[in-house]
């Protein structure tokens, strides 16, 4: 395994005001990619990528949008083919969680939780995936989540997105396989981030919180291995907990994680 540099590429990230995608496009830029910064709070994106150019020398342009909103990826891609930017790698890393009883859900939450975290991801990689596929020097990441592999009572809905994201993202591995192209599904657990902030508790942490450096970092080497896996399940824990709930009856995993996330 070997460093690869992404110099000459444009990678977009989404959600990169904080967190994961913040480290996603330290670590990018740090191999050389021009950046592309999404999200809706342009005062950090600004702040970021002014960083990023003094540090990196390269290019980091903040753009806000609501992926919430139908239409925001086509929207997305036609602004950056008026500005002449083409994109090599994607990171679909927007999106937030809530906790708590389903009956006891705001639906209108639901409904953006579901728009971002499934309808985002798939509007965005259908809509950027011909132009990398076409190029074929970068990849595409989208961040799941260790919940997508058993079902998460107290966080039903965000277990579930998660659950497409990996399954998607696994299946256009196989379709784009011969392409060049690399893609991706990274799973971490908990991560020292602002997303238990939104969720308002810290009930949906089990385990130890890993930093966005440790998340972004097996990424990116997942990426580098001569034959780059569908997915990758982010700290060793994680992995063991993943593999334990697939080994045992359905039924003994929903009791399982419906107690540690104190459903």
């Amino acid at each position: 395994m070997s460093s690869i540099s992404y110099r000459g590429t444009t990678a977009l990230i989404t959600g990169a005001s904080a967190g994961l995608g913040e480290e996603f496009a330290r670590q990018w830029a740090a191999r050389g990619a021009d950046v592309v910064l999404v999200a809706r709070r342009l005062d950090r994106l600004r702040a970021l990528a002014d960083g990023l150019e003094k540090t990196y020398g390269v290019s980091a342009v903040p753009i806000a949008a609501d992926l919430t909103l139908p239409g925001a990826g086509a929207a997305l891609r036609a602004e950056l083919e008026a500005r002449g930017i083409t994109v090599q790698t994607l990171v679909n890393n927007a999106g937030f969680g809530s906790h708590g009883a389903f009956l006891d859900q705001d639906p209108e939450q639901i409904a953006r939780m579901i728009q971002l975290n499934i309808g985002a991801v798939a509007e965005l990689s259908r809509t950027f995936l011909p132009d990398l596929v076409a190029d074929g020097r970068g990849a595409l990441v989208n961040v799941a989540s260790v919940a997508a592999y058993q079902p998460t009572p107290a966080m039903a809905v965000y277990g579930a997105t998660k659950a497409f994201v990996l399954n998607l993202t696994e299946a256009l591995a196989y379709e784009t396989r011969r392409s060049g192209l690399r893609v991706l599904a990274v799973s971490p657990g908990p991560v020292s981030t602002e997303f238990f902030d939104v969720v308002g508790t810290d009930d949906a942490a089990v385990g130890r919180l890993a930093t966005p450096a440790e998340v972004v970092t097996a990424a990116r080497r997942a990426l580098e291995r001569r034959s780059t896996p569908p997915s990758v399940i982010a700290g060793l824990a994680n992995h063991l907990s993943a593999l334990a709930s697939r080994a045992v009856p359905r039924r003994v995993a929903l009791t399982v994680a419906g107690r540690a996330l104190k459903a």
